[in-house]
C-alpha cells in the first residue's frame, strides 16, 4: 500500500492500493479531498502499482509538481514528493 502524506498546515493522508486509481481535488467526486487554495476540482489522477505510483495532470488551472518539478505524467518512488496547489505530499510504501 502507498501513502501519500503530507504535514503542517495541510495535515492529511491517503491510502492507495496497487491497481486503485484515485483524483485528488476540491470536488466532492475527487476521492482524496484537498480543501486548500490553488488545488482545481479535479486537479490530478493516481494510479498504484506494485512499485510505483503514477501522477496524470489533469489541466489543472496551477499545475501539478514532482520533486519541484512541473509535470503532465510522472512515475514517483518512495520519497518522492507531490505538490498540488500548496500543498505537498510525501510518497511511502507501507508493507
Amino acid at each position: 500500500m502507498w501513502i501519500l502524506d503530507a504535514s503542517e498546515p495541510f495535515e492529511m493522508k491517503f491510502r492507495l492500493r496497487a491497481g486503485q486509481v484515485r483524483t485528488i481535488g476540491r470536488a466532492p467526486r475527487a476521492e482524496f479531498r484537498v480543501e486548500a487554495p490553488l488545488v482545481s476540482r479535479l486537479h490530478c489522477r493516481v494510479t498504484g502499482r506494485d512499485d510505483s505510483v503514477e501522477v496524470v495532470d489533469l489541466s489543472s488551472t496551477n499545475g501539478t509538481y514532482v520533486n519541484g518539478r512541473k509535470v503532465k505524467k510522472a512515475e514517483l518512488k518512495a520519497g518522492d514528493r507531490l505538490r498540488v496547489g500548496r500543498v505537498e505530499m510525501q510518497l511511502s510504501k507501507n508493507r
